[in-house]
């Protein structure tokens, strides 16, 4: 599990980044809040490593689509926060590469657990969001961006995953980081994926590679 934890609350009611500040700061071990704000600027010039704690309802009512998927491409690891149990929204949160959804009122320790878990680049499943996943059948593609599909492809055809990050001239964490996001994709869509073998079965499913690409 990642140490020294640090996080970037994104939300336009002050009082809500304070409270998430204080409980993020009160867990243990403590995770450092480096920045907060209404804007969704305020992400991009906080550290790299930082979890985005991103309320997907800011101020103008239209949700923070863009920037999540702005965030998602610039490699940030994501967990939205929302007042709405939408799971059709969770749904295309999850498949744009957010690492977690979750409900405002399913309170501190589920978000503490999802900021721990997106710090290692892994993904953290609240009752909320298990339930639309639950609900979920649809039999279609998950949409991976064109990073993640070259991630993906070049894992398959490489012995390691620090061989990927050397060929694609990326971090291990960054790795890592895109094929969990893969694996929540295909999760939100009813096709579990959990092992290479899994993702390379997948993969050749929906066309992604060919058996000669192996």
């Amino acid at each position: 599990m990642a140490d020294d934890v640090t996080a970037v609350v994104v939300d336009d009611h002050p009082v809500v980044r304070a409270g998430v500040a204080h409980w993020l700061s009160t867990a243990d071990p403590p995770i450092t809040v480096v920045a907060g704000g209404e804007d969704p600027e305020v992400a991009f010039g906080g550290p790299a490593d930082a979890v985005v704690v991103l309320d997907l309802h800011l101020a103008g009512g239209t949700p923070a689509i863009a920037a999540l998927r702005r965030l998602v491409e610039e490699g940030r690891r994501v967990v939205v926060y929302s007042m709405r149990a939408d799971d059709e929204i969770a749904l295309q949160c999850l498949e744009l590469g957010a690492l977690s959804y979750l409900t405002k009122a399913e309170g501190a320790d589920h978000l503490v657990q999802a900021v721990r878990a997106a710090a290692d680049g892994q993904s953290y499943t609240p009752p909320a969001l298990a339930g639309a996943l639950a609900g979920d059948r649809s039999e279609t593609r998950p949409a991976l961006s064109p990073r993640e599909t070259e991630v993906l492809v070049e894992w398959f055809q490489s012995e390691s995953k620090e061989f990927v990050a050397q060929r694609l001239n990326i971090t291990l964490s960054t790795v890592n980081s895109h094929l969990e996001r893969i694996r929540v994709k295909y999760a939100a869509i009813g096709r579990q994926a959990p092992t290479k073998a899994a993702l390379v079965a997948r993969a050749i499913q929906d066309g992604l590679i060919g058996l000669d690409d192996l």
